[in-house]
């Protein structure tokens, strides 16, 4: 008994050491992206979080309102792109022109984003373009320029990207 209410005060006290932070993308021609995701408070201190620090995960695609599909980290398969770069001291992802590999985000999908699969979701941010793949196949009229910022918050979005009213 006393072996389990520790395991469950642990686990409370990993989780409570950690922030929540929550996306939202706005697209060409209606596209749209929520998201969420978790970091450790110890790995906000680095100058660089990476897919490897994060502990959930998770991503909507719509467009004019309506969902096409979603994607998280925790049930990704193993050949699933999963490449994230953060920045804690501004509270902004990399653009896709940030790195010398072609792209800083592949959120199942790689710097081509035509590899997210039948019945996929994944976004990519990459030197050409920030984009959306569906179905496996590049949705090219989603894409906006590498270096376009998107909003990080600490309060949850809706699919047209305004922040939702706090609950009292």
């Amino acid at each position: 008994m006393i072996r389990a209410l520790t395991v469950c005060l642990t686990l409370l006290a990993a989780n409570a050491d950690a922030k929540e932070f929550y996306f939202c993308w706005k697209g060409s021609n209606e596209y749209t992206m929520t998201g969420r995701m978790t970091i450790p408070d110890a790995a906000l201190s680095q100058p660089l979080v990476t897919e490897q620090q994060v502990t959930r995960f998770k991503i909507a695609g719509y467009h004019q309102g309506r969902l096409l599909g979603t994607w998280n980290a925790q049930q990704r398969e193993p050949d699933d792109t999963w490449v994230l770069n953060f920045d804690p001291t501004t509270n902004s992802f990399l653009p896709g022109d940030a790195l010398p590999t072609g792209y800083s985000q592949g959120w199942n999908a790689d710097g081509t984003a035509e590899d997210c699969g039948p019945g996929g979701f994944g976004f990519n941010s990459g030197n050409y373009a920030q984009d959306f793949c569906l179905n496996g196949v590049w949705i090219e009229e989603s894409g906006l320029a590498p270096p376009t910022p998107f909003l990080v918050s600490e309060r949850a979005m809706d699919a047209m990207c305004r922040l939702n009213a706090p609950m009292s």
